[in-house]
């Protein structure tokens, strides 16, 4: 049976997808890093339950601080999973003050208006940094201050109007590459289905190839025994007419015979009885052999108009032989098409 071809099917729950399904990790990591490192703002990506899927690019030493003690690993986590909630929301770039201080943002990776992951950015500043406000971070979170202070003064600043404009660059970039590797899935999906479905009709195609084949094997046979049946009544009607012959021959000796038990007069009249016998038998014989004539001609008749339906059948057999031998040829040619979309989209 061939496979529904459904959107469902095809294309399968959009949530369910991975990052990874759509865009290629290693193209993803390279421009992540190369707009880390051009923009001097650090970013990762990752996935709907805050998982990365990329290795982090140009983290500051403030961040990587900041996460070395679970207070601050957990406060990181709980204000990047904010911000996705809010980034998903809207759709759109979100632009956000995290926990420690720093300037953030989160960019969903969207497909057909669902969120499949967020690529997380930042760790910047607009404006100097107040030492008061870092110390009282750092004691919160258990790490040295003097190096704490040391590490949020080397963390780059540019202003917010460029942020957001890398953002959504980011957004642009990362939304982009999904919807061309969403329908890349698509595209390979669909082919493997019609690969598959394409399989099955040529199999089915090629069965009914042979049986009509075989039909027409065995309707050239039975062609061959009905003109056989056709020729044994030809010569039944044959020995037939030699029948009927005999016994005129056999009637008109016993005619004969009659004539000369009548001459012989009482002491042929024994031999008359016979005669008559004679003439009887040879009359039964020949009206016989009548009535086994008529019935041979109907079975001529009844042979002739079955070769007739017989031939019809056998071109119309020939016929779909020749049209399913076709058909198959052309399910052949479109496997071949979709077996190469296939390869294409591998």
């Amino acid at each position: 049976m061939t496979k529904n071809v459904s959107d469902n099917h095809i294309y399968g729950d959009i949530s369910s997808l991975k990052i990874e399904d759509v865009i290629d990790i290693k193209l993803l990591q390279k421009f992540q890093d190369n707009f880390a490192e051009s923009m001097n703002i650090a970013s990762v990506t990752v996935d709907m339950n805050g998982n990365p899927v990329t290795k982090p690019s140009s983290y500051t030493n403030f961040c990587l601080l900041t996460q070395s003690t679970n207070i601050g690993n957990n406060r990181c986590a709980e204000s990047h999973r904010k911000s996705g909630i809010e980034a998903a929301k809207t759709g759109k770039p979100h632009v956000y003050t995290c926990h420690a201080g720093l300037i953030d943002f989160a960019v969903p990776i969207l497909i057909e208006g669902i969120q499949i992951g967020s690529i997380l950015g930042g760790q910047i500043l607009t404006s100097s940094p107040e030492k008061s406000t870092y110390k009282n971070t750092a004691k919160e979170i258990g790490v040295d201050e003097t190096r704490y202070l040391q590490a949020v003064n080397e963390v780059n600043i540019i202003s917010e109007k460029n942020i957001r404009a890398a953002a959504e660059v980011l957004y642009i970039i990362s939304n982009a590459l999904s919807r061309i590797g969403y329908q890349e899935l698509r595209l390979r999906n669909t082919s493997e289905i019609l690969f598959d479905n394409l399989n099955q009709v040529s199999a089915i195609m090629e069965e009914l190839s042979a049986s009509s084949i075989n039909v027409t094997d065995n309707q050239h046979v039975l062609n061959k025994e009905i003109i056989n049946i056709k020729n044994i009544s030809l010569e039944i009607n044959s020995i037939l007419d030699g029948i009927k012959s005999i016994a005129d021959q056999t009637k008109m000796l016993g005619l004969n015979a009659a004539i000369e038990a009548a001459r012989a007069g009482d002491s042929g009249r024994g031999f008359g009885v016979v005669a008559t016998e004679i003439r009887k038998l040879s009359q039964s014989s020949k009206d016989t052999a009548i009535k086994i004539s008529e019935l041979t001609s109907k079975i001529q008749n009844s042979v002739e108009k079955t070769v007739e339906s017989s031939n019809s059948t056998l071109n119309t057999t020939q016929q779909q032989t020749s049209a399913i031998q076709e058909t198959n040829a052309n399910l052949q040619e479109i496997t071949s098409i979709a077996d190469h979309l296939n390869k294409l989209t591998s």
